[in-house]
């Protein structure tokens, strides 16, 4: 059985390895697309959407709800890519610390 101190020293070093994930996670990026790549989405691994690339030939289209529906979709798309980025930094992350019975990422 685990002792307290020691527990409670992995649990500042893992809040120190998350604080550390983030601004990791926050510097990377991630884009989404639609449409063939007519909107595409950059977005930060912290989920912080930096541009929106919308091609010309949609304007001239004038299909608003054409657009919204591929902005929509180029959103989700980089959504579940920094998801991803995210899940994959946290196992990393979690390696070689022993987590508590029934306890999953």
């Amino acid at each position: 059985m685990m002792n307290i101190g020691k527990m409670m020293q992995q649990a500042k070093k893992m809040q120190e390895n998350m604080k550390l994930m983030q601004a990791e996670l926050a510097a990377m990026e991630v884009s989404g697309e639609a449409g063939g790549g007519m909107v595409q989405v950059l977005m930060g691994g912290d989920k912080i959407v930096r541009k929106v690339e919308i091609d010309p030939s949609l304007w001239a289209e004038q299909d608003k709800a054409l657009i919204e529906d591929l902005v929509a979709a180029a959103f989700n798309h980089a959504s579940q890519k920094a998801e991803e980025l995210a899940k994959e930094k946290q196992q990393g992350l979690m390696a070689g610390m022993p987590l508590p019975p029934g306890f999953s990422l």
